[in-house]
């Protein structure tokens, strides 16, 4: 299994994919710390630099939906042929517009092409607490 959040844990599996990645996208990442990466084209940054509004002011239909579930789809088909996860759990800020889930499931199976198992897809079980309450059993863990 595979987790992934898409505000600051992407870094964690970002950079074996965007060097690949760099190369199909032409727009410069948000992250002032680093080069491309993943987190620095999909974040909320990016999303309102490149559509010059917050995700939350984007209708469900607005072609930024279309692009994100590209770009996330790139990252999870990268990390799919790297370490082939049977489950990739994906969430964060921009993933609560759960109209991404279905997008991103559909991008990644044509991009795998058979080629290897495509992985389920889910959003975290815990939803927007998942990083809070995992940190807290880490450190019940310790104690």
């Amino acid at each position: 299994m595979a987790v992934c959040c898409m505000d600051t844990g992407i870094r964690r599996w970002d950079t074996c994919a965007c060097r690949t990645i760099a190369n199909a996208i032409r727009f410069p990442a948000t992250v002032p710390y680093h080069g491309d990466c993943l987190e620095g084209w999909l974040r909320r940054r990016a999303m309102e630099a490149r559509w010059g509004r917050l995700p939350h002011e984007l209708p469900a239909d607005h072609p930024a939906w279309e692009l994100e579930a590209h770009y996330l789809a790139l990252g999870i088909a990268n990390l799919t042929l790297a370490l082939s996860p049977q489950r990739v759990v994906v969430g964060g800020g921009i993933l609560r517009h759960e109209q991404l889930y279905p997008m991103v499931r559909a991008k990644v199976a044509t991009l795998l092409n058979g080629y290897v198992a495509t992985p389920e897809i889910v959003p975290p079980g815990l939803g927007g607490r998942a990083g809070v309450l995992g940190a807290i059993a880490l450190g019940q863990a310790i104690l």
